[in-house]
């Protein structure tokens, strides 16, 4: 139930192409299977027949199942009830006819017979065919009915006639039966004014879906030829209201991974560039020299840029996992002190002869703090390695807490980050202009994991102005 057109897909090719298991020929399976897909389209009308015949066959099947079983516990208050209606009638025309000899019956009941609107005849006991209960009645003098031709029989007294008495409904009656009876005219009559504003009701009701299907299949169909920017219009109906939302977001987020991707690409592309050409300098350096020192400090630059290399794919690989899908936490209540010693003591060795001081007095001794072991290292020794970099004499290290939150403060004395830059500091591969040197250049990547952690924590980082004179960064978490 669907209601996608077969008849809109092109017909397959009849002749099959030699068996091919390559990739190449996936692939161009796929696109052709995708380019069949889009252009078709969902059918209004398919989809609105199917669901009316559907709903529409329910609802009869159901209507007439009700109906029998209504008809059927109701027989028995029927046949009582007309068996009293016509009772009265039968026992005037059973006495009509002890005025008479048995001989002027027939003569007689064909008198009456003219003047009711229903059947009157005598016939032999013996003829007569009923139901053993009904048959029992019959013979006891009481009066017997066939529901199904709507006929009643009554023995009349002192003899072996019976006086049969119908059938009582007009469109059983020969005499007023018309082409079509009146109950089937009526049911006729009744079922197609029901399925008639059954149909309005569907097709109102149908109508919208189908909109909103057709706008998700034309907005899924842009997404998959790589349209990301596009998005699905608002449904019409609240059936949908849902599924275009998250396909919309879904989409954004697709956009959004995409973006980032090829911005991580042109930005690794562009950062591979200097020291590839480093390493082929130097190559060539170290080939052309028979110095032996020479060759040496060549071949220590060239493992400096290897280093580089492998540090900038480790900082790029990081940088789009946290990119790609938000890590899983496993959050842990832990001693922030002696943790925070740890993590600064593991890098002291990294800060050569700046002066390192951790200032931990503001924070409860025993203070307990929630956070991933695994990912929070990330965010802080990036802020220490950034600290070391631009320092000149002097990094410290702090933390308090405020508003129930835990925040930890990496200070230097270095050259600072100005105001205007220090939101966009945090986004990959974003560098101020006097940074870009060997020593303490860097990727770019750094401080964008770090703002990656703390968001995974449900905190910020943010950068301002330290007091001695440098850049003051701050990691900020729900504790």
């Amino acid at each position: 139930m669907t209601g996608i057109d077969p008849r809109r897909l092109p017909e397959q090719e009849v002749e099959a192409a030699p068996e091919d298991n390559s990739p190449g020929k996936e692939r161009r399976e796929s696109e052709q299977r995708f380019a069949r897909l889009s252009r078709a389209r969902y059918s209004l009308s398919r989809l609105f027949f199917n669901f009316y015949l559907l709903a529409m066959g329910s609802f009869v099947g159901i209507a007439m199942i009700a109906d029998f079983a209504i008809s059927t516990a109701l027989q028995g208050i029927t046949d009582d009830y007309a068996k009293r209606f016509m009772r009265g009638t039968i026992v005037l025309i059973e006495d009509e006819l002890q005025r008479y000899p048995r001989h002027q019956w027939e003569k007689q009941i064909k008198a009456l017979d003219e003047k009711f609107a229903y059947r009157l005849v005598l016939e032999d006991l013996d003829q007569v065919l009923l139901p053993p209960k009904q048959r029992e009645k019959l013979e006891l003098g009481d009066i017997a009915i066939d529901s199904h031709r709507d006929i009643m029989f009554h023995r009349i007294r002192g003899g072996d006639k019976v006086l049969v008495v119908g059938p009582l409904s007009p469109d059983l009656n020969p005499e007023y039966q018309r082409a079509i009876p009146l109950e089937l005219r009526i049911r006729l009559m009744t079922w197609t004014a029901i399925g008639l504003g059954f149909a309005v009701l569907v097709w109102i009701w149908i109508r919208p879906i189908w909109r909103d299907l057709e706008s998700l299949r034309q907005t899924a169909r842009a997404l998959g030829e790589g349209r990301f920017e596009t998005r699905a219009p608002a449904a019409r109906s609240n059936l949908f209201a849902l599924l275009a939302d998250t396909l919309n977001g879904m989409a954004e987020r697709v956009q959004k991974l995409i973006a980032a991707q090829r911005e991580l690409s042109s930005a690794i592309s562009h950062e591979l560039r200097t020291p590839i050409a480093r390493l082929r300098f130097a190559l060539e350096m170290a080939a052309d020299t028979d110095c032996r020192d020479e060759r040496q400090r060549h071949w220590k630059t060239m493992e400096e840029d290897l280093e580089e290399l492998d540090n900038l794919i480790d900082s790029s690989l990081t940088h789009a996992r946290f990119e790609r899908e938000r890590p899983t936490l496993n959050l842990t209540s832990i001693a922030l002190v002696p943790w925070l010693e740890e993590e600064v003591d593991d890098l002291r060795i990294l800060a050569g002869q700046l002066a390192v001081e951790v200032d931990l007095g503001h924070l409860p001794p025993n203070l307990m703090a929630r956070l991933d072991r695994k990912s929070m290292p990330y965010a802080v020794r990036n802020l220490l390695r950034n600290a070391f970099k631009y320092a000149k004499t002097r990094v410290r290290v702090s933390a308090e807490v405020q508003e129930g939150q835990v925040q930890i403060h990496v200070e230097d004395d270095g050259i600072g980050v100005p105001a205007d830059e220090r939101e966009r500091i945090f986004d990959a591969f974003t560098r101020l202009d006097r940074s870009r040197d060997r020593t303490s250049g860097g990727y770019g990547l750094g401080l964008a994991i770090v703002r990656q952690v703390m968001e995974a924590h449900g905190g910020h980082a943010s950068a301002g102005e330290s007091s001695l004179g440098g850049a003051r960064f701050t990691l900020s978490w729900p504790g």
